[in-house]
């Protein structure tokens, strides 16, 4: 049985997964990886992970750890069993997105961090979930708690990513791709570009969610990852 690898967002850690890792641990060797903490290119994550985690693997990335996944999948794609990408994007950076990324890096650097990620939290959320303080601050505590040597890395090594594009239509794996249907970081058009590049993904949107899958509607996320993971159980 493949091993399973959950792949945290940017400036995440294994904190996003623990409404999923009660359920799936039962079923599957789980690990969360942190080698996005470690590294300062996706390429190099990826190779991480595919270096720290021996065997067959199924990868379960959400928004920037879909990113490394799908580059794991280009680097060893007889060593990936199946990708599960929450909420993710197989672009490479737009320009607009690049130069916003690069003026929330020169505000870390001048120590402004809190400043920056407390008023734009709430879009990472749907409405609804924004109003919900404790779990916005939940959200807000694990993203401080990255500091802003990792912010500023991560965010640059996203900035930096290669485009996935180019080897998703040779990959032969199952993959599952689970969207919220609000997403306004990686908006659904992000993954309805990668189901048509997928010979035969399977899409799962999310209702009344954002970007942040596993802890906004994690009952919703537990069964559209369990149902997809019985074909290896």
């Amino acid at each position: 049985m493949p091993h399973l690898v959950l792949l945290p967002g940017l400036a995440c850690d294994e904190r996003i997964w623990e409404a999923q890792l009660p359920a799936l641990e039962p079923l599957f060797e789980t690990r969360v990886t942190d080698a996005h903490m470690r590294h300062d290119t996706i390429e190099a994550m990826a190779a991480a992970v595919l270096r720290e985690n021996p065997g067959p693997l199924l990868l379960c990335g959400a928004s920037m750890g879909g990113m490394v996944a799908m580059e794991a999948a280009r680097q060893a794609p007889e060593r990936i069993a199946g990708l599960a990408l929450l909420g993710t994007n197989a672009r490479p950076e737009a320009p607009e997105m690049y130069e916003l990324r690069e003026s929330a890096i020169e505000l870390f650097e001048r120590g402004e961090l809190r400043d920056v990620i407390e008023p734009n939290v709430v879009f990472a959320f749907h409405p609804a979930q924004a109003a919900d303080e404790a779990l916005v601050q939940r959200y807000v505590e694990i993203v401080l708690d990255a500091g802003t040597q990792q912010l500023i890395t991560q965010n640059r090594a996203v900035m930096r990513r290669p485009d996935a594009r180019t080897h998703l239509p040779s990959l032969r794996a199952p993959v599952l791709l689970v969207c919220g249907d609000t997403d306004r970081l990686t908006p659904p058009d992000c993954t309805r570009e990668i189901a048509a590049l997928v010979p035969h993904a399977e899409v799962v949107w999310v209702p009344q969610c954002g970007h942040m899958l596993t802890m906004e509607q994690p009952a919703s996320v537990n069964e559209a990852l369990l149902g997809w993971l019985a074909q290896w159980s």
